[in-house]
């Protein structure tokens, strides 16, 4: 397997892996643990992607160099995982409640790996609540409190649940009209919500709408999808620092 294929290919994940830790870096008083974190917090992803593959495909796959391949990545970003892991934990001990509350959702997850189900609605929608929880988990290791961060990681679970349909009814529900109708129906809701929480949020709510409900069907290339969203999610990020 070549190095540049150790590097998981969901290229969607990466604004929701960076933007909410972002959030709450920048929310609280940023310091070096959370450079420190971060590396930790990317290598886990990378460490699970490549334990799920080799396991979904050990599982669904006639070919068993599929799954072997995944094997030294992960062991590779476990090690380096648990080589950096540890004097962080020994820093901050509290953050080992905070992994092991993502535990069930990364449970879930494997879960319909092991299924070959991994583009499953309930799946993407699993994935978004421990990227968004790590906003709250920066932010209490810059001084603040979960408190204040509630309302800008309800905001990023708006967002990013909203971001798992959109690009579901551009591509593979593209010819689902009910669940287009569902998608739109989302982003409506979410753009009330957000409304209550922040009037300058609500504006980004608006684009959000307005994407989900006109670009569907419109042929748009999955590059120029994954460009939108990495630009709406910038205007998330600076909209969370600016309010």
């Amino acid at each position: 397997m070549s190095r540049s294929k150790w590097i998981p290919d969901q290229h969607g994940a990466w604004a929701m892996l960076a933007v909410p830790f972002a959030a709450g870096t920048f929310a609280g008083d940023a310091g070096w643990l959370h450079l420190l974190l971060f590396v930790c917090w990317l290598l886990a992803y990378a460490a699970a992607f490549h334990l799920q593959q080799h396991l979904r495909l050990g599982r669904c796959s006639r070919n068993p160099r599929a799954a072997e391949r995944h094997l030294r990545p992960f062991l590779a970003f476990a090690t380096a995982l648990l080589l950096l892991g540890t004097p962080l934990l020994a820093l901050r001990p509290w953050l080992a409640v905070a992994a092991a509350a993502a535990l069930p959702f990364f449970a879930v997850n494997t879960f319909y790996a092991l299924r070959n189900r991994e583009r499953a609605l309930v799946n993407g929608l699993v994935a978004v609540v421990p990227a968004c929880a790590m906003l709250l988990v920066a932010l209490r290791l810059g001084g603040g409190t979960l408190g204040e961060g509630a309302g800008a990681f309800a905001a990023c679970l708006l967002y990013f649940g909203g971001t798992v349909l959109y690009v579901k009814s551009m591509i593979r529900e593209r010819r689902n009209r009910r669940f287009l109708r569902g998608s739109i129906a989302y982003h409506g809701a979410a753009l009330i919500c957000a409304s209550l929480l922040s009037p300058p949020l609500a504006v980004l709510f608006v684009l959000c709408l307005l994407r989900a409900a006109l670009l569907p069907g419109r042929g748009l290339r999955i590059r120029t999808v994954g460009l939108i969203e990495m630009g709406l999610s910038a205007v998330l990020l600076v909209t969370l620092l600016a309010v």
